[in-house]
């Protein structure tokens, strides 16, 4: 079983990175970017019988922090 995790940060969380990338892509002449949030994916390999439900606590003990991002899971 596949699964993964996208975590961005929360709504109203200042995204400094996320401002630099849209002031690069702006100066590099891509017009029609109104703002740009970035985040991370993960991607995990998980044994047979796993579950979302792991992955979840996987979720709130380490892949994310959880004060200021979000955080969704896909199995694939």
């Amino acid at each position: 079983m596949k699964a993964r995790v996208f975590v961005t940060l929360k709504k109203g969380v200042l995204d400094p990175q996320g401002a630099a990338i849209g002031n690069a892509l702006a100066s590099m002449g891509f017009d029609g970017v109104d703002s740009v949030r970035q985040g991370k994916v993960f991607e995990l390999d998980l044994a047979d019988g796993s579950s979302q439900a792991q992955v979840e606590e996987m979720c709130q003990k380490l892949l994310a922090n959880t004060v200021i991002e979000d955080y969704s899971v896909e199995i694939v």
